[in-house]
């Protein structure tokens, strides 16, 4: 009987995502063709293709940023892995999230830490320590901008700051080592001899709390954020006091595509949760149109990042 109401469980879990997302979706197409007429008025002149050719940039940087600090999150679990390799590796698989499931681009991370020695335990958390790192930058930003949502958003801010220490992270990495590394260790072979160098010094897991890559995710937040309030103010005007509540609606919108399931990328998610949140302070068609944008940005910013990490790779070799 177990083993039928699992088979339905697992037979539903990818109808739940696509339900999330195509209702995150189907309001935005609901709203945009609501404000139609608004959002086709909107025209950007030269100072606004100006603002978005810097989000571009700024968009860009942050993902690079967002690769070296993985590095920083790997040699907190005493992986002695440089911020070259991890960026390179970060940047090429980025552009998986967007297919169906949204896991691709861990599982790329993950087979990448495998091949250069790291056990599978490892690898796991290495790669599942990044997003919950982003959630908790994330989470301290949005904090700057109450919302009805507040107290439980102390809440949560709580439980991911505790679920950093090494007192709760160590035992899943010792569990997760205890029963993968033997059979990580005959399908993954180390393919060349100087990634060795990349092995262990010492016993897996954190030896203090992971305060230089939490707020190395803070800047990478941050950027993302500028980015975005650069957009924004492309369509319409934006005033120096609008960038803090901007970047840290942004932050929250942000964080809801990241941990929804099943929405490629925070598609569509993201979108309708940072109209939600900024729909008060600017137009709906502003905002709308921002968000859209933004999110072409960010698509062109992750592909040019991944073309120049395998330029990079092909110019200067794989070894770091």
């Amino acid at each position: 009987m177990s083993f039928f109401k699992a088979a339905w469980r697992d037979r539903l879990k990818p109808l739940g995502r696509w339900l999330v997302a195509g209702a995150a979706v189907a309001f935005l197409l609901h709203t945009l063709v609501r404000y139609r007429a608004e959002v086709s008025a909107i025209r950007i002149d030269v100072q606004g293709w100006r603002l978005l050719l810097g989000a571009l940039g700024i968009t860009l940087g942050a993902h690079v940023w967002a690769g070296w600090v993985w590095s920083w999150a790997l040699q907190a679990l005493q992986q002695l892995i440089t911020g070259r390799w991890s960026t390179r590796v970060y940047l090429q698989t980025n552009l998986l999230k967007y297919l169906p499931g949204n896991v691709w681009h861990f599982f790329g991370r993950v087979r990448a830490l495998k091949t250069v020695g790291i056990d599978q335990g490892t690898a796991l958390i290495g790669v599942a320590l990044e997003p919950l790192l982003m959630a908790t930058a994330a989470l301290l930003i949005g904090i700057a901008t109450p919302t009805r949502y507040w107290p439980w958003q102390i809440v949560g801010l709580g439980l991911v700051l505790e679920l950093l220490t090494p007192r709760r992270l160590n035992p899943v990495v010792e569990r997760l080592g205890r029963s993968k590394a033997a059979k990580a260790s005959e399908e993954f072979n180390v393919q060349n001899s100087k990634f060795k160098a990349l092995s262990p010094a010492s016993a897996p897991g954190l030896h203090r709390y992971p305060l230089k890559p939490l707020v190395g995710q803070l800047g990478y937040v941050l950027l993302r954020g500028v980015g975005f309030v650069l957009v924004l103010s492309a369509v319409t005007p934006l005033v120096l006091s609008d960038w803090p509540s901007t970047v840290s609606a942004f932050a929250l919108a942000w964080l809801g595509g990241l941990v929804v399931p099943g929405a490629p990328g925070g598609l569509g998610v993201f979108e309708a949760i940072a109209l939600g949140l900024l729909q008060g302070h600017f137009t709906p068609a502003a905002v709308l149109s921002g968000v859209v944008l933004y999110r072409l940005v960010n698509t062109v910013a992750e592909a040019l990042g991944a073309m120049l990490a395998t330029l990079g790779s092909s110019l200067f070799g794989t070894l770091e």
